[in-house]
């Protein structure tokens, strides 16, 4: 066994140990590269090597943008904004069975959008929803249910870290891209999930909203379309190459600030507690990444994801079977870890496999970002699923059954988008951002 396969080995086995036996991610990473590294190079000169690589791991302006966005989510989280934009989707929901559960879907994927933060979506609209369908009668493990299902929407449709950490990882495929890319993906298992939800209203015979008058529609719309105006200010702005999505992200702020002073859910008492939370949630990524560049470079220096790739592409010359192993490495990947880490380990050795076999790196992003999100309403790690469960009141447990029926719908939307590249490359080219 060469020294090479060696280390590999050592590298994922150590990690894997090191992850069960509860030590943080990053340091994970850190100590298992340290001793892979230390197999090929002399330990004074792998140390060194590490070093440098966590520093520039980090050393990137587009990272700038992730920080920014979490800043500008955690200012839309404080207030006012989800309000509006659930009477919005009430009124989207319209004359529906089970209107309420519509409305959760399409509140948590307006309010995800904004957000960008799953975890802030299905908490936001769960303490909001939950009491509301339970006044009408609705099981509370189903509407739990819905709402966990429901909440990965955000991260698929911009504006969202992920998207901008593959863009970094994959050396650069365009932001501005990526992001169209992902609106039809999230909208088609939205709309799916929606359907489900039909089926059994009417089978359960939930009730229907009560139709609401012209004047208050009109009102509803009007409150919420500067909430949804950040889409396209900021959205368009990248696109269309009026900024950076750096700066995009710091208008994304601005723009929110201002939005919060008008609704008055802004509070002097809230800022300190939004910035430790950025602060708090950006050191954990910009830690993740540069332990993460490290791990990178011992990959590269062993050549490790070039043997792991072809050992991909021996498997089976089918893209379509190519493609299956993908997915399922995504959704198993997706159980045990969270989308960031994740994204920095396996896209170095996804990615190559997929451009072997002619798919568009801008589709591979939606793919992964859209593979990883599941992850988060799926046991045992998904954070999602916790949240969910513990602002509508039920255990996990309770809620098994009325999701596994959700998860029919979200594994069609993923195989969809997978197997389609339309879905994710048609708007992109259309608005003339693919390649750019």
């Amino acid at each position: 066994m060469t020294s090479v396969v060696l280390a590999g080995i050592v590298l994922f086995a150590l990690f894997f140990l090191l992850i069960f036996f509860g030590v943080p991610i990053a340091i994970s990473i850190g100590l298992s590269s340290l001793a892979a590294g230390a197999m090929l190079l002399p330990f004074d000169e792998i140390l060194m090597v590490v070093s440098q690589q966590f520093v520039a791991g980090i050393d990137s302006f587009v990272l700038l943008s992730l920080v920014f966005f979490t800043l500008a989510g955690s200012i839309m989280n404080t207030g006012g904004i989800a309000l509006r934009l659930i009477n919005l989707a009430k009124l989207l929901a319209g004359r529906l069975p089970g209107s309420l559960a519509h409305t959760n879907v399409i509140g948590n994927t307006l309010f995800g959008a904004l957000s960008g933060s799953a975890i802030a979506s299905a908490a936001t609209m769960g303490k909001i929803m939950a009491p509301m369908q339970k006044k009408e009668g609705y099981d509370p493990s189903y509407s739990a249910a819905v709402n966990v299902a429901s909440a990965p929407a955000g991260l698929i449709i911009p504006p969202s870290g992920t998207p901008i950490l593959y863009s970094v990882l994959s050396g650069g495929t365009s932001i501005g891209a990526l992001f169209i890319a992902g609106y039809l993906p999230g909208i088609l298992m939205s709309v799916l999930i929606m359907v489900t939800a039909y089926i059994v209203a009417k089978r359960k015979g939930y009730a229907v909203s009560e139709p609401i008058r012209f004047s208050q529609a009109a009102k509803v719309v009007l409150d919420a379309i500067p909430s949804l105006m950040l889409i396209v200010v900021v959205i368009g702005g990248i696109s269309f190459g009026v900024f950076t999505a750096t700066e995009g992200a710091a208008v994304a702020i601005l723009y929110a600030v201002v939005l919060s002073l008008i609704y008055r859910s802004l509070k002097w008492k809230d800022i300190p507690v939004i910035l430790r939370d950025t602060v708090m949630f950006s050191g954990v990524i910009l830690l993740l990444i540069g332990a993460s560049g490290a791990m990178s470079w011992i990959l590269s220096y062993s050549k490790l994801p070039q043997m792991l790739s072809s050992g991909i592409l021996d498997f089976s010359g089918n893209a379509a079977v190519l493609m299956l192993i993908i997915i399922l490495i995504l959704l198993l990947v997706g159980t045990f870890m969270d989308i960031a880490p994740a994204l920095l380990i396996f896209t170095p050795i996804l990615l190559p496999v997929a451009l072997e076999f002619g798919v568009d790196p801008v589709h591979f992003g939606t793919i992964m970002s859209m593979g990883l999100a599941i992850g988060t309403i799926t046991p045992p790690v998904g954070t999602v699923l916790f949240i969910g469960s513990k602002v509508g009141n039920v255990t996990v447990e309770q809620m098994t059954k009325p999701l596994l029926l959700f998860y029919i719908p979200v594994f069609l939307a993923f195989l969809a988008v997978a197997y389609i590249p339309a879905l994710s490359l048609w708007l992109p080219e259309l608005m003339g951002v693919l390649g750019k």
